[in-house]
């Protein structure tokens, strides 16, 4: 079993920021990546931002920027540095992780809500 605890979502203003992390506990054995989505009202998952053993870090166009991941192998956390927010970064983010094995498990999520 793997478990993904979400924190840092929460309401802001627009040009504010806000860190998202996500930790990993449970059967962890190689992770190949981590990563952060996003799914807004009526709008399909997409990716936010992701790490990965094999090339690094790769964005969204829309966060480029903006955005900066991180990731911790000690600890076994990836975070999310949310930067310049703006109305249209509203949305739930999931924290996802996918193993060596090919398995993958996502978070609960967490809703990030910027304002005017």
């Amino acid at each position: 079993q793997v478990q993904l605890v979400e924190s840092g979502g929460g309401l802001v203003q627009a040009g504010g920021s806000l860190r998202l992390s996500c930790t990993a506990s449970g059967s962890i054995f190689s992770i190949n990546a981590m990563g952060w989505y996003r799914q807004a009202p009526g709008k399909q998952r997409e990716l936010v931002a992701r790490i990965r053993s094999s090339d690094g870090t790769s964005y969204a166009d829309s966060v480029k920027g903006r955005f900066t991941i991180s990731r911790d192998n000690a600890k076994n956390t990836a975070s999310l540095q949310m930067n310049s927010l703006k109305l249209e970064d509203t949305a739930v983010y999931y924290c996802n992780v996918r193993f060596s094995t090919g398995a993958g498990y996502w978070g609960q999520g967490t809703q990030v809500t910027v304002s005017s």
